[in-house]
């Protein structure tokens, strides 16, 4: 049997008739256990897969490029989350890079990842930050399981969306998880459920984070910096709008 076999739609449909309609990732990861030993017919072999710009998987068990990382086989088990603290040198750096303020970067990967850079999502996002592979291509990410790669390109990602509405934060945080067109398309948040509670969760991490900052460091945010550091109320963005 190869060693190399290109995952499509198609040929996971053909393994398994159950998988349909799903993005090709989720499939990946939610059944793993049971297509990966079939493709490989070793319940000991290591797999590796890689996630190509059009979100193509290309799975091995011989990597031959860096971009190839290990996969679980056993989708049950717990993967180790990342501490705050551990990751608090990077989220630092990026946002003053970006001029973002470490709070939202936080609350970001709290709604995201929960702190799990192995994360993926149904749709195929992956890591911290929960990038989509066509996403990480233009960010010029390399490894969206690396925490400083993914971070790196996840506050990228939210600065360029800051810039392209204006500053809004909520409709950021919107284009952030439901795409910029969408957001392009109802000039105002989006009359999508997941995408508005996802909107008024980050906005609670990000105030949640801020105040637990000021009460550690008794510092006020300086009123010189952006508005962007003043999230909008929650209750302000209503199911109806």
């Amino acid at each position: 049997m190869p060693d190399c076999y290109r995952v499509t739609m198609s040929k996971l449909n053909r393994l398994h008739h159950a998988v349909i309609r799903r993005p090709v990732m989720a499939v990946l990861i939610a059944w793993s256990g049971s297509i990966l030993l079939a493709l490989l017919g070793d319940s000991q072999a290591e797999v590796y897969q890689y996630v190509d710009a059009k979100g193509t998987i290309a799975l091995t068990n011989v990597p031959s490029d860096t971009r190839y990382r290990r996969i679980d086989l056993h989708p049950n088990r717990l993967h180790p989350v990342l501490s705050e603290k551990e990751l608090e040198p990077v989220i630092n750096r990026f946002s003053r890079q970006h001029q973002l303020h470490p709070a939202l970067i936080r609350a970001i990967i709290k709604a995201e990842s929960d702190f799990d850079p192995r994360a993926v999502s149904r749709a195929g996002a992956i890591g911290l930050m929960q990038l989509m592979p066509q996403t990480a291509v233009r960010l010029e990410v390399r490894d969206l399981y690396d925490p400083e790669d993914n971070i790196r390109g996840g506050t990228k990602y939210l600065r360029q969306l800051l810039d392209r509405f204006r500053g809004d934060l909520p409709l950021a945080l919107a284009a952030y998880n439901a795409g910029e067109r969408v957001v392009d398309r109802y000039r105002a948040l989006p009359p999508i459920q997941e995408t508005r509670q996802y909107v008024r969760k980050v906005l609670r991490y990000y105030r949640l984070f801020l105040t637990r900052d000021l009460a550690m460091t008794g510092h006020v945010i300086p009123s010189s910096e952006s508005a962007l550091l003043q999230p909008a109320p929650v209750s302000s963005i209503q199911p109806g709008q």
